[in-house]
């Protein structure tokens, strides 16, 4: 399968503001143009065509990226980059606004996957605000926005079909889809994403950037005590360990586990974990608490973040913890998804003073730091 993916440029952007046509413009680092292309690196595609204002060629000059001048309309500059790769032999093609630079790797691929099944398909986010008409400033009507969905790129054909319908549409067109659906062809929706944003007002290139950039460093530090009780065992950093008593909790009382899961909730601004487990909760009750720290870890990337090192330290005169210090390490590296080495686990004791130092029980600190994943 032949995928080649059509990027147009060739707009002015005059919404977005003074500074030139916004796919030139710096964003993040690197220009919008160089975002987006770079979101269409991927194995699946063969080739990447942009369509560029005649006037904008120095700015467009890209090492392996195809150009085209387009026309005065974005249809007719779909359909002249369609002509420029009409004879490559493409099964596919994924036509993308580049004023979309946070694009995502997921949406591209949910777009060629429906393909298969149908000639068209297309990102979308179903409308949730409610919709009004308006006249000099005053509401005139409402609008159901049952089955309204906002319209996303990339757009995505069978590569024949979408240029035999641009080939026979007349007229400008609000996108592919419209071109796609006037000859005839249907359209899939597939999931869009919010951070798929295109790049309209002066005020979107402030989003843009924040997405790009990503959330940066978050550091985060947790402490967590448990008293010893009856018992056989104890449950440290992910490893049992025989021992004259165990620790007292509504789960296992993982001290050390539970530290770490603290400091990753409060890397992230997200409280603790008595507020995401609650202790008056019986289904938590003997839990072992791999659940929380998994839980933590999976939050942390839904924001984007992904563990860069963890250090705990277990706070006891008992049991002795460097003999089992590996092995602690290697189940809390498990659990977080990342290499042993970016895991520590250590011991102290606090000189016989304290509650830890008359052996009523242990305490465990961590610090945690997360980085763009």
């Amino acid at each position: 399968m032949k995928i080649a993916a059509l990027i147009v440029a060739a707009g002015r952007g005059n919404r977005a503001g003074p500074g030139g046509p916004k796919q030139w413009r710096a964003l993040a680092g690197r220009r919008v143009v160089d975002w987006t292309l770079a979101a269409f690196d991927l194995p699946e595609i063969a080739d990447r065509l942009l369509v560029i204002h005649p006037e904008d060629r120095a700015e467009a000059r890209l090492p392996g990226i195809r150009l085209v001048a387009g026309g005065a309309t974005r249809s007719e500059s779909v359909r002249l980059g369609l002509e420029a790769l009409a004879e490559d032999g493409f099964d596919l093609v994924l036509i993308h606004d580049v004023a979309r630079p946070c694009v995502s790797a997921q949406v591209i691929r949910a777009v060629i996957a429906a393909l298969a099944k149908t000639p068209g398909a297309a990102p979308a986010l179903p409308v949730s605000d409610a919709l009004w008409t308006g006249a000099e400033g005053r509401v005139t009507g409402t609008r159901d926005r049952e089955g309204l969905f906002r319209a996303q790129t990339p757009q995505g054909f069978h590569f024949d079909a979408i240029l035999a319908a641009h080939r026979a549409h007349e007229g400008a067109a609000p996108d592919d889809v419209a071109v796609a659906r006037a000859f005839g062809l249907d359209v899939a929706i597939v999931p869009g994403a919010e951070e798929n944003l295109k790049i309209t007002w002066p005020g979107d290139f402030a989003r843009a950037d924040q997405l790009l950039k990503g959330p940066g460093m978050r550091i985060g530090n947790g402490y967590d005590v448990h008293a010893f009780c009856d018992g056989d065992h104890v449950v440290l950093c992910g490893v049992k360990l025989a021992h004259g008593r165990g620790l007292k909790g509504h789960s296992d009382a993982d001290v050390g586990m539970h530290a770490l899961t603290d400091a990753i909730y409060g890397a992230l601004a997200r409280g603790d974990i008595g507020q995401h487990f609650p202790p008056s909760d019986p289904q938590w009750k003997g839990a072992e608490s791999h659940v929380f720290l998994r839980h933590a870890i999976d939050l942390a990337a839904q924001m984007g973040l992904k563990p860069g090192n963890a250090d705990v330290t277990l706070i006891c005169e008992e049991p002795k913890i460097g003999p089992h210090a590996q092995a602690m390490r290697g189940a809390l590296a498990t659990i977080m998804g990342c290499d042993i080495d970016q895991v520590s686990v250590k011991a102290t004791t606090s000189e016989r003073l304290g509650f830890t130092g008359r052996q009523e029980g242990i305490a465990a600190q961590a610090s945690v730091l997360l980085v763009p994943a």
